[in-house]
C-alpha cells in the first residue's frame, strides 16, 4: 500500500513519482517493482554537500533554499525541485529547477508548520524534518 505524497523510483530507467492518492497494490515500472525512496536529514549531510533545505519566513512570504551554504547548480550536478508540504498534506507546492538558476522556492503560506523537500540529481531526495513556520527570519 502506497501513502500521500511518498516518493518512489524506477531503478531501471530512473522514473520519478510522488503518490497523489495512496492505494493498494505495487507500482511497477520496467517490468520491476518501483523502489520507494526515503529522504535524507542532516544527519547524512556530506562533506562539503549541502542538501538539508533551510526555511525561513519573512512576514507571510515562506523561503527555502537548499542549504546553508548555496547547492551547486552546474550542468552535471543540481537541484531538480524543492517542494513544500503541509503537515496534514493539504497543501504542496512545488518549484522545478534547471542547471544555472538560483536553487530558492518563495512563496506565501499562512501554515504554522511545514516540511521541505529537494531532490539532488546525483545525491538524492533531502527533507528539513517538519519546521516550525511561524519563526520570523
Amino acid at each position: 500500500m502506497t501513502e500521500k505524497l511518498e516518493f518512489y523510483k524506477c531503478n531501471i530507467c530512473g522514473n520519478f513519482v510522488e503518490i497523489v492518492i495512496a492505494g493498494q497494490g505495487e507500482l511497477v515500472c520496467c517490468g520491476q517493482p518501483m523502489e520507494k525512496v526515503s529522504a535524507k536529514t542532516q544527519d547524512e549531510e556530506m562533506r562539503g554537500e549541502k542538501h538539508v533545505p533551510v526555511v525561513s519566513k519573512n512576514g507571510e512570504e515562506l523561503e527555502v533554499r537548499v542549504g546553508a551554504v548555496p547547492h551547486p547548480m552546474e550542468d552535471e550536478h543540481y537541484i531538480q525541485f524543492i517542494e513544500v508540504n503541509s503537515p496534514d498534506k493539504r497543501y504542496v507546492k512545488r518549484k522545478y529547477l534547471f542547471p544555472h538558476e538560483e536553487p530558492v522556492l518563495k512563496y506565501k503560506c499562512h501554515c504554522d508548520k511545514v516540511e521541505a523537500r529537494e531532490l539532488c540529481n546525483i545525491h538524492g531526495l533531502w527533507t528539513s524534518g517538519e519546521t516550525d513556520a511561524r519563526k520570523q527570519f
